[in-house]
């Protein structure tokens, strides 16, 4: 996807206004909700795979079936909640990380963008520099240094964006 300029995915101010907003509500909505796990937790409650919510689901079609072949040492109701709890993180987990996905894609070509426009600029202060405008030798030796090869004063390529730009 080749383009500069990407003018039509700035946020206005209105725009960051109601993003900031959105994600104060969602925040807010969420206090109390959330867990932190340390690293032996995590270990220690691990993450339901696929063959385990399999047995969960089928526990729970049989309680609902068939509820005198169930256990009494369950709390049923506490099962169900965590279930339909369980439900609602899976699909907000889901349409945040297709929200997140987008947001990182956007930054990706933003960063992109500015690269390209920081490449521009450079190229331009090394050509004032050339004709001896004033302030361009401090500009590109302190520009230098972010080029393979670094200020060693030659025309100097970038580290080619692979190697020099990872969008993160």
């Amino acid at each position: 996807m080749a383009f500069n300029n990407f003018d039509s995915r700035h946020f206005s101010a209105k725009e960051q206004t109601a993003l900031t907003a959105a994600m104060n509500t969602l925040e807010a909505a969420l206090t109390g909700k959330l867990a932190n796990l340390s690293a032996d937790e995590r270990r220690q409650y691990g993450s339901v795979n696929e063959q385990n919510k399999l047995i969960i689901n089928k526990v729970r079609d049989y309680h609902n079936s068939e509820a005198n072949l169930s256990s009494n040492d369950v709390d049923w109701e506490e099962f169900e909640r965590d279930y339909n709890t369980r439900m609602v993180l899976q699909n907000a987990i889901q349409r945040l990380q297709s929200t997140i996905d987008g947001l990182n894609a956007a930054k990706v070509l933003h960063d992109w963008d500015n690269y390209q426009a920081a490449l521009t600029d450079y190229e331009f202060a090394k050509y004032k520099n050339t004709r001896g405008a004033l302030g361009f030798n401090t500009k590109v030796s302190e520009l230098a240094q972010f080029f393979a090869g670094g200020g060693s004063g030659s025309a100097q390529s970038p580290i080619p964006p692979e190697n020099g730009f990872t969008g993160a």
